[in-house]
């Protein structure tokens, strides 16, 4: 669970602190950058995996294509200054993991901070292209006493908090940066805390963060702060990978872009239930089909997945209450957004954080609040800890919708918007803010707020509105 994003300098980042709590709405208008909060998380996700050449190419360019110029990363990143970007992750990471080789092992401590710093390295000749280069990378623990100061949204200490925090370290840092005469280093700390030698990598040769080189359990925290990030994705679900057939070999789990949808549901139909040890795929597809039946205008009678032998693929049916069966791929794509979601609900085995855009993109606005409800419930419960039937997982989504604003409880808000910032060198610029509601859990000064006076045009009908409701039946 990521808890908490620090982003200088990244694209027209310049200086943002957001906190997170298990589900989080960011709103605010078309084009002021509010996607590129989910391109630093998504980042984040690659430094953990990829080299920085890949990770710098999969990120959206300024373009909003992949694979572009690296300076489209930094802000301001065409003018000829020095070049950095720092990201920070305060973050709740798995207790046990599994490394590359298929060993467990346990974390030492599960509260953590991850920061980076990259720098730009220019073209050293001609038919060369710059490249992101390694500046500094540290890891450190949290302790429990101070998880009171950096849990701050609502949630059960006894059932949540104790769950999920666990552990303890007397010692420093799991990675660190040290600057020596022959460059900038940085040391690997063994989960021992102050015994062992730290082993030191150069950090002017190193292609990638330190942290994506870990893969065996030898150092089982910088594993687990690993893993964690590589669980952060960016939930796209389009029409045609949803239509997609699924046959016998595909993978039974769904992709950020909602392919396998029959499969995974045919998977999770047969799996045993872990309190009776017994399949029963009825009941899961009758909670399937219940959960899409909250869409006004869809009319479920059931659904099912059935394994076509000969042709060897997976294929979902929806028994309409008309009598009609129609497969998935017939159904409309908001529809199928929702059905997709209805699925992720039924699958413990998907935790980690999950960005999504928009969510009310093809849902028509009677159906906004059987959306956002299910969007909520995809997210862990607070006041419960986190098992089979509450999955450890966490949903952040965008929107300029004022019906998703208007339903979202204040709490839960962050207003995107672009404010006056102050750079390193004194200059006075403009660039992306996030601020929480005025009475939430996150309004602690001197962070700055909105109020309803700053949202009235989510609020209120637009003007020149022709079709309104009665103030009788408003009020």
């Amino acid at each position: 669970m990521l808890t908490r994003l620090e982003v200088q300098g990244f694209k027209n980042l310049l200086d943002v602190q957001v906190d997170f709590g298990p589900f989080t709405c960011i709103a605010g208008a078309n084009g002021i950058g509010k996607s590129n909060i989910f391109d630093a998380i998504e980042f984040l996700s690659y430094l953990a995996t990829d080299s920085l050449v890949e990770s710098s190419q999969r990120v959206r360019g300024a373009s909003g294509v992949r694979g572009g110029d690296p300076r489209d990363l930094f802000w301001d990143g065409y003018r000829d200054h020095q070049r950095k970007i720092t990201l920070a992750a305060e973050m709740i990471v798995p207790a046990v993991v599994e490394d590359d080789l298929g060993a467990s092992a346990a974390a030492t401590t599960t509260f953590l901070r991850y920061e980076v710093t990259l720098g730009y390295s220019a073209p050293e000749g001609e038919g060369s292209v710059g490249r992101l280069s390694l500046l500094g990378e540290e890891l450190r623990h949290i302790n429990r006493g101070e998880a009171t100061k950096h849990i701050r949204f609502r949630h059960s200490v006894k059932n949540f908090r104790n769950a999920v925090v666990l552990g303890q370290r007397r010692g420093g840092a799991f990675l660190s940066t040290e600057v020596r005469e022959g460059g900038t280093v940085i040391n690997v700390h063994g989960d021992g805390g102050s015994f062992g030698k730290p082993q030191p990598r150069a950090a002017v040769r190193a292609g990638r963060t330190v942290l994506s080189t870990v893969t065996t359990n030898d150092y089982p925290t910088i594993l687990a702060a690993r893993r964690e990030m590589q669980s952060w994705r960016r939930l796209a679900l389009e029409p045609s990978a949803l239509r997609a057939p699924d046959s016998l070999t595909d993978p039974r789990s769904l992709d950020v872009d909602g392919r396998h949808l029959a499969a995974t549901l045919y998977r999770i139909a047969n799996e045993k239930d872990p309190i009776s040890g017994r399949v029963d795929s009825e009941a899961v597809y009758a909670r399937v089909a219940g959960r899409l039946s909250d869409l006004v205008g869809v009319g479920v009678e059931g659904l099912a997945v059935e394994l076509d032998r000969v042709r060897e693929v997976f294929t979902l049916f929806l028994q309409e209450k008309g009598g009609l069966r129609l497969p998935a791929r017939a159904l409309s794509e908001g529809t199928l957004r929702f059905l997709a979601l209805c699925v992720l609900l039924e699958d413990p085995s998907f935790t980690g954080l999950m960005c999504m855009e928009e969510p009310e993109n093809g849902i028509h606005p009677a159906n906004l609040p059987a959306m956002l409800d299910l969007v909520k419930d995809l997210a862990v419960d607070p006041n419960e800890p986190p098992d089979d039937a509450n999955p450890f997982r966490q949903v952040i989504v965008n929107t300029h919708s004022p019906g998703v604003v208007q339903l979202c409880d204040p709490d839960d808000l962050l207003l995107a918007d672009i404010k006056t910032h102050r750079t390193q060198e004194g200059e006075v610029t403009r660039a992306l803010s996030l601020l929480p509601y005025s009475n939430s859990w996150r309004a602690v000064p001197p962070v700055p707020v909105f109020t309803r006076a700053d949202v009235v045009y989510y609020l209120a009908a637009p003007e020149g509105a022709q079709l309104q409701l009665p103030l009788e039946m408003l009020g």
